[in-house]
């Protein structure tokens, strides 16, 4: 029998038996490889995102760049066209000028630098409003240093080969081949349909042949970007899955984060056990306060005093089977008088803790106790 650590399933051997019969047993070999099934805390996610690592498609960044920008073009393109136009008119009129000296080509290349930032500043400024919120919609508010800190082992040759042929990489490499020829196929289509019009551009006027081949490329760069869109999507749907497989846990991380998180579990065991002891020595010291001790009798047991500065009986002790034993006995320890009143203790016990008051419907029931218990001292007295 061949023993396979990467096996995902429970490991089923025979055993033997007292009465000689072999019985199947299960293993869950998971415990022993550590294989990584199990879904990602939520202190894993955190902790993933702290590094920057979280689930986000580039793909959907340029497709939106792309796009803004195309639409930009084409609302601004007149705007465009006259600024560039002007400039071009106002300097080439100036060169012919005979008073062309040095300060007029400095004149001229601020008008160039002015024209520039009035036609392109509009295009950059929705490329980077777009590219922003497109990140936000992706991973929301996020700041990672750790990212961009140099790391010594990117510079392992190894390393880096592995990096070179691993499955990010050959995923990355059959989406650049598929956009290519995506690309290329629309570029083909376009040049074949649009074989008619194209050969016409030589014979319009300048302007007329500038809109139409605007106009052209454009219908064009839509065309591609409703195709990458489509592949976009897929794209995050997988960067999504590829994400949540990269963070998920084996059995034993997830106990050991539960250890760290939640504490071990013996030592909270221990934590509790010394609460409760430390709990049940200060109840048992308030016993010898107490007027009366109402029992089941065996059962059940709670400790009471009243003062005439308090609104009601107080409870300073409860306890049941084991507990009610002891508070009995201390009780009769330090002479404070049990009294056998079954159907007040069991209608007490569930409705009081240890600090709180008598309830009102409660009150007549107590007040008949302690009455007996007061001339009960009296007459001892």
């Amino acid at each position: 029998m061949k023993f396979s650590t990467t096996c995902t399933a429970s490991w089923k051997v025979l055993r033997q038996s007292k009465d000689n019969r072999y019985k199947l047993t299960s293993f869950d070999l998971q415990l022993f490889n550590g294989e990584k099934t199990e879904e990602a805390t939520p202190k894993r996610r955190q902790e993933s995102r702290k590094k920057g690592q979280v689930a986000k498609s580039n793909e959907i960044n340029s497709v939106f760049v792309i796009l803004a920008a195309f639409c930009t073009l084409k609302f601004l393109g007149d705007h465009a066209y006259t600024q560039l136009t002007g400039f071009m008119k106002t300097t080439l009129s100036s060169l012919a000028t005979p008073d062309f000296t040095f300060q007029s080509v400095q004149l001229i290349y601020v008008k160039a630098v002015v024209v520039l930032l009035k036609t392109v500043l509009p295009v950059l400024f929705v490329i980077m409003i777009i590219a922003v919120m497109i990140n936000f919609m992706q991973v929301g508010a996020m700041f990672s240093t750790e990212v961009i800190m140099p790391k010594f082992s990117k510079l392992n040759p190894i390393s880096g080969f592995q990096r070179l042929f691993s499955k990010r990489s050959l995923v990355e490499l059959a989406k650049s081949i598929f956009k290519v020829c995506i690309i290329g196929y629309f570029i083909y289509r376009f040049a074949v349909l649009q074989t008619g019009d194209i050969p016409k551009l030589i014979n319009m006027e300048i302007i007329d042949s500038v809109a139409l081949a605007a106009s052209l490329v454009i219908d064009l760069a839509f065309q591609i970007i409703a195709v990458m869109m489509i592949l976009a999507i897929f794209d995050y749907i997988y960067q999504w899955w590829e994400h949540n497989q990269s963070i998920k846990m084996s059995k034993q991380e997830v106990k050991e984060e539960f250890k760290q998180t939640e504490g071990n579990p013996q030592i909270k065991s221990k934590i509790k056990e010394k609460q409760r002891a430390i709990a049940m020595r200060r109840m048992m010291q308030e016993i010898p306060k107490a007027d009366v001790v109402v029992t089941n009798p065996t059962h059940l047991a709670i400790a009471l005093k009243y003062e005439k500065n308090m609104s009601a009986p107080v409870v300073l002790a409860k306890g049941q089977d084991f507990i009610a034993e002891r508070i009995k006995q201390v009780a009769r320890e330090n002479k404070v008088v049990v009294v056998e009143n079954k159907p007040l203790a069991r209608a007490l016990y569930p409705v009081v803790e240890i600090g709180d008051v008598v309830p009102p419907e409660l009150y007549q029931a107590v007040a008949e106790v302690l009455a007996y218990v007061y001339r009960l001292k009296k007459r001892l007295s």
